[in-house]
């Protein structure tokens, strides 16, 4: 096969990465997820707390310590984007992989041998998956989906003005509940192998 990457966007509660898991080892490839933030520390010189904080909440405890009055909030967001998009052009261009999340796909667009893959799950399923997978309580499985849902969307308002819908920038939508996890990581993995066949 060609040398390729595969990136993966999801709902959360969808078992997007569950499925890019099970979709590495079908394929013999790496798949990266928070790996790409335990990187992003390291160049920063940051705990990766912090990068994960600044992933998904500006509000965090962190940032109103370091900036009670929300100076340098957004230059320090946009900054580990930055180093993010870096580290995941960095690892497309080093071997194929899989890489979860992060505006990867929007990223990689231009890449020649890419694969944009959005995974989606109906409310139910997904709620189901937080309660029954995830072990969380019914409140909590409600708060994160609309939370994370949320934060991602605006995440990808920022930093990917031009993805005005999931169908923008994937070449694949995939609902999870259809197929398994096993399921879908095959479907996705003969994909693969027919586009990127030498």
């Amino acid at each position: 096969m060609k040398q390729y990457v595969i990136t993966i966007s999801r709902q959360f509660g969808s078992l997007g990465r569950s499925i890019a898991q099970a979709l590495s080892k079908e394929l013999g490839v790496d798949f990266y997820d928070r790996d790409i933030v335990e990187q992003t520390a390291k160049r920063m010189g940051l705990p990766v707390s912090v990068i994960s904080d600044s992933e998904e909440n500006s509000k965090s405890i962190y940032f109103r310590r370091i900036y009670p009055l929300g100076m340098g909030m957004t230059s320090l967001k946009d900054e580990i984007f930055l180093v993010q998009k870096n580290i995941i052009q960095d690892l497309a261009s080093k071997s194929s992989c899989i890489i979860v999340g992060r505006c990867a796909g929007s990223i990689l667009a231009d890449y020649p041998h890419h694969l944009g893959v959005y995974i989606y799950a109906p409310y139910s399923e997904r709620f189901k998956n937080c309660t029954q997978r995830l072990g969380m309580d019914a409140d909590t499985a409600h708060k994160m989906i609309r939370e994370v849902d949320r934060s991602r969307q605006l995440y990808y308002r920022r930093y990917c003005p031009e993805v005005k819908d999931p169908f923008t920038d994937h070449d694949i939508m995939l609902d999870s509940s259809s197929f398994g996890v096993e399921g879908a990581a095959r479907l996705l993995a003969h994909i693969a192998r027919e586009r990127f066949a030498d």
